[in-house]
């Protein structure tokens, strides 16, 4: 049998880093983790290749060669899901889709063949067994059951051209204890937080380390603090005696809750793991706000202190915050405006609120008929798919004060020198400081330093860190082409101020 993985391309977006990737000579952000791991349950006997239309292009000889199209996505991958379907409809082959995309709108789809939805731990055997029987699969297969994880095998990352992307990622565990309202993660994975074993996670590290990568490893869980004894007591003292075995070769990014800020020996044990950032739902510091959507996590705490913390403790802070909600009144643009500057939250991506199908959220918009439209699963793009409370025209002004008043080059440097002033980077690592990052400096001080508008704070900043934090130069420089990508993204570049 001959399959060809085929993973869609994303938009330029807050997320896709399209314009930070020009800088270190990257194609794509991270590679396909759900389509290699699809991958390595399929029969060891079968030929696999994989597309990803990120980092190359999808030809009529690939389409040629297969039996079957496997085709995973998510929702702001659709428009490119429309054209792979529209090239795999044209040569006449066989596609099977999964993921959260079509898990929630495979009845949108009538052109795909088989449906295998939700966790393919529990519906790929199914699929698999049918076709192997010689008995005509059924379209869809869905399950309400979770799955154990346990047995999960390790993704074939051998398929990944390394090279192309500024990430490597794994996965630790699926669900989130928490309830927020507008999140789709538990419709789709469950409360029950279910982990790997620390040794599925080691193996993983071990595959991607024989790929000789070297640098940044995202751990894509939607909570990694979700079971917060078994992350401390036996994952990370795994993980930590691996990476010292192995001259700590990677810098984990994540995503936590808040309270990740009531744990210091679990933050002390990250950090000296190699932990050097973190992605935190703050969402908003309107406490009625917070009650309203069920951020039980987030409330009735001081969320500048735990941000600092966190920071203080030696990871970045990276958050998501949304505006939108039936409780906001106007004054809360200028209170996230301030929030964020103070908080030294360098990537901070602020959305207009959505409702996601199947969420809390929609369920109650449904029920009081004001549903406009699917949410395009894009948390920049100032589409909204439910009436607010909020007039929409003021809703739009403030959002768009609030992306002006922080991505502007003079306060987004400020906000960068207050992340500065009391980062301390981790002791943990070799040391060494890869080539693409110094071709990155050098790329920044032209682009970013002569040819774009802004160039005056840019320079500023630089000569700020040389003299005050020379040790965090990279840094500074990391955070400066993060800050070209995101003007960029909210068409802020030609903006000076």
């Amino acid at each position: 049998m001959n399959v060809l993985l085929v993973y869609p391309k994303y938009p330029d977006s807050f997320w896709s880093f399209t314009h930070v990737l020009r800088f270190i000579s990257k194609k794509a952000a991270v590679p396909p983790l759900g389509l290699v791991t699809i991958s390595a349950m399929l029969p060891s006997g079968w030929n696999k290749e994989l597309v990803d239309l990120n980092v190359t292009s999808l030809r009529s000889s690939d389409i040629a060669w297969a039996d079957y199209v496997f085709l995973s996505a998510m929702y702001i991958q659709k428009e490119s899901v429309d054209k792979v379907l529209e090239e795999c409809t044209k040569n006449k082959v066989k596609v099977v889709a999964g993921g959260p995309l079509f898990t929630q709108e495979y009845d949108n789809y009538p052109q795909i063949d088989y449906f295998v939805l939700n966790e393919a731990e529990i519906t790929l055997p199914l699929f698999l067994k049918d076709l192997d029987s010689g008995d005509k699969p059924q379209r869809i297969y869905k399950t309400s059951e979770f799955a154990d994880i346990t047995s999960t095998p390790v993704p074939d990352y051998h398929l990944l051209s390394a090279k192309d992307y500024a990430f490597m990622n794994i996965q630790v565990s699926r669900g989130c204890p928490f309830a927020c309202d507008f999140c789709e993660i538990t419709t789709l994975l469950g409360h029950k937080v279910r982990m790997k074993t620390p040794q599925q996670v080691l193996d993983e590290l071990e595959a991607i380390y024989k790929l000789n990568w070297r640098g940044p490893v995202l751990i894509v869980d939607d909570n990694f603090i979700g079971n917060k004894h078994e992350i401390k007591n036996n994952l990370l003292p795994a993980m930590k005696s691996w990476m010292q075995d192995h001259n700590y070769p990677f810098k984990f990014n994540t995503e936590t809750s808040i309270n990740l800020a009531d744990e210091e020996e679990l933050l002390q044990l990250m950090v000296e793991t190699g932990f050097i950032s973190t992605f935190v739902g703050i969402e908003t510091p309107e406490e009625k706000s917070l009650h309203a959507c069920q951020k039980s996590q987030n409330k009735n705490r001081n969320l500048l202190q735990s941000v600092k913390k966190i920071q203080n403790a030696g990871m970045q802070v990276s958050g998501g915050f949304i505006v939108g909600f039936d409780t906001d009144t106007p004054s809360i643009f200028q209170r996230q405006i301030d929030f964020i500057q103070q908080s030294g939250i360098v990537s901070a991506m602020v959305g207009l609120l959505n409702a996601p199908k199947n969420t809390k959220l929609y369920q109650r918009l449904e029920a009081e008929n004001r549903l406009i439209a699917v949410s395009s699963g894009n948390n920049t793009d100032t589409s909204m798919n439910f009436i607010p409370i909020m007039d929409p025209d003021e809703l739009l002004s403030g959002y768009n004060k609030i992306i002006t008043g922080i991505y502007s080059p003079k306060p987004y440097y400020q906000r960068i020198r207050q992340c500065l002033k009391h980062y301390k980077r981790p002791k943990t690592g070799n040391g060494k400081v890869q080539l693409n990052y110094l071709a990155a400096f050098a790329k920044s001080l032209f682009i970013i330093g002569i040819a774009s508008k802004g160039r005056r704070e840019y320079w500023k900043f630089l000569f700020w860190t040389l003299y005050r934090k020379p040790e965090l130069i990279i840094d500074a420089v990391t955070f400066a082409v993060y800050g070209y990508h995101f003007r960029t993204v909210y068409g802020l570049r030609n903006k000076s101020r």
